[in-house]
């Protein structure tokens, strides 16, 4: 619309009102701020990622729900109604999904006392005295160790490791597909309950006193990247689901994080995880060591839904890029 004005030097002045344009522009700016957030937690939600790049952007979800805040105030201090109702969605989506991990849920459970340390030693690089530092401190049934090397498994037993946990299935390499379960207790190892899909995988049945005997996995998929997506993905399907006969654990470096619809769908076959349980389900353990702060969590220990959770912490180790993980467990 035009505004007309009579000239004192006779003719008419008109102006144009750009009112709407600004306004039409506004409103293409605030959807260009929620769109982004809002696909992505319908991507989340309905576990749509696909191929290696959504699913390493995947890992940031936790980010992407507090970034979400932002588009929300944008919509909704512009009056943008419409907007807003998606950005509120959008938020509330990634709340439901990301909060639940910090709130935790455990309760009280009585039982035999089961206690698991898993670390990745980034092929065999880790401070094996600080290892066997946190061994002494905890004092865990059972140790689930990747990227083990046969040169890190002398220098830890040189450290003391052999007389603290003298039990062990170890499929140890110079690389890193290397793996291993030590234990305070007599172990007997089972057959590969992955197929030789990524690193090594073994498995152990562990003769937890006061009961039965418990099965641990020590789970290292490769990492979702280039063509090892593939891999990645074929290795969390493959994995055991939990098991009425007796209790099962998985621990170690998944490389996934809840956020991963792979993950979830592991857990969905009678899994939780332990760190979620207890309010620490976004702690990051990885890139350790490093000029950043680690930033995702992609160490876990995974237990029988039977489980209770009385603890979880996580431990810098020197030399790796992976923070330790230590649950403390109470087996029905």
């Amino acid at each position: 619309m035009d505004v007309s004005a009579e000239s004192p030097v006779g003719g008419t002045i008109v102006t144009p009102v750009r009112g709407p344009r600004r306004k039409i522009g506004g409103a293409a700016l605030t959807w260009l701020a929620v769109t982004p957030f809002a696909a992505w937690a319908v991507a989340r939600v309905a576990g749509l990622e696909r191929g290696s790049l959504p699913t390493q952007l995947m890992t940031a979800t936790p980010y992407a729900a507090a970034g979400s805040l932002v588009p929300l105030l944008i919509a909704a201090l512009g009056r943008r109604r419409a907007a807003t109702v998606v950005a509120l969605l959008t938020t509330t989506a990634f709340g439901l999904t990301v909060l639940p991990r910090t709130l935790g849920s455990a309760e009280a459970t009585a039982g035999r006392p089961l206690k698991v340390l898993t670390i990745n030693l980034l092929f065999g690089r880790a401070d094996v005295e600080t290892v066997v530092d946190l061994v002494r401190r905890f004092d865990p049934d059972v140790l689930s160790t990747q990227e083990l090397t046969p040169g890190a498994v002398s220098e830890l037993d040189a450290a003391g490791l052999k007389t603290l946990m003298p039990h062990r299935v170890l499929q140890d390499e110079w690389s890193a597909s290397g793996s291993g379960i030590y234990s305070k207790h007599p172990v007997e190892p089972l057959d590969p309950m992955v197929p030789p899909i990524g690193h090594n995988m073994p498995a152990a049945l562990v003769s937890l006193p006061g009961g039965k005997a418990i099965e641990l996995v020590d789970v290292h998929p490769y990492p979702p990247v280039g063509r090892q997506f593939t891999d990645w993905n074929e290795a969390l399907e493959a994995l055991p689901p939990a098991s009425g006969e007796r209790v099962r654990v998985l621990a170690g470096d998944f490389n996934a994080t809840i956020d991963h619809a792979p993950m979830r769908r592991l857990m969905s076959r009678g899994y939780k995880d332990a760190a979620g349980q207890v309010g620490a389900g976004l702690i990051p353990t990885w890139p350790a060591n490093k000029r950043v702060p680690p930033i995702i969590t992609i160490d876990h220990v995974l237990v029988d839904r039977r489980v209770g959770v009385k603890d979880v912490s996580v431990h810098t180790v020197p030399g790796t890029d992976h923070r330790a993980v230590f649950a403390e467990l109470r087996v029905p």
